[in-house]
């Protein structure tokens, strides 16, 4: 069965673009989506979830070229889930997303706070 999912969050670091041994593109990115709520307590509460996120071919190359930390994004692709036991012996999932569809939103979180930043833009691969 095919998973899809919209996921809309600022970039943890700056997109790396790599190469397979064959000369194909490859790109990976980590994506941060907080919410936010209070709690019956009245006290602010906030939670992060991680997504790590890989481009290839064309796409790769335009996120390694836009993409910089802090950036706000759409990213649309399938999704997977995976465990493993991090450094302090707990055990951790992992959620991975292969974008096929990346649009750039409004800036980045500098840009909120007063730097300049390209308009919106959008870059689409299908597979």
């Amino acid at each position: 069965m095919y998973q899809q999912i919209t996921v809309v969050g600022y970039l943890g670091r700056d997109a790396e673009l790599r190469y397979t041994p064959t000369g194909v593109p490859v790109c990976h990115f980590s994506l941060a989506v907080s919410e936010r709520w209070n709690g019956q307590d009245g006290q602010p509460h906030e939670r992060t979830t991680w997504f790590r996120v890989t481009a290839w071919r064309k796409l790769a190359e335009s996120c390694s070229q836009y993409l910089r930390k802090g950036r706000l994004v759409m990213v649309m692709g399938p999704v997977a889930a995976s465990t493993y036991t991090g450094n302090d012996g707990t055990l951790r999932t992992s959620l991975e997303v292969t974008a096929n569809t990346l649009r750039m939103l409004g800036g980045s979180r500098q840009a909120e706070a007063g730097d300049h930043e390209d308009g919106d833009a959008e870059e689409e691969a299908g597979f």
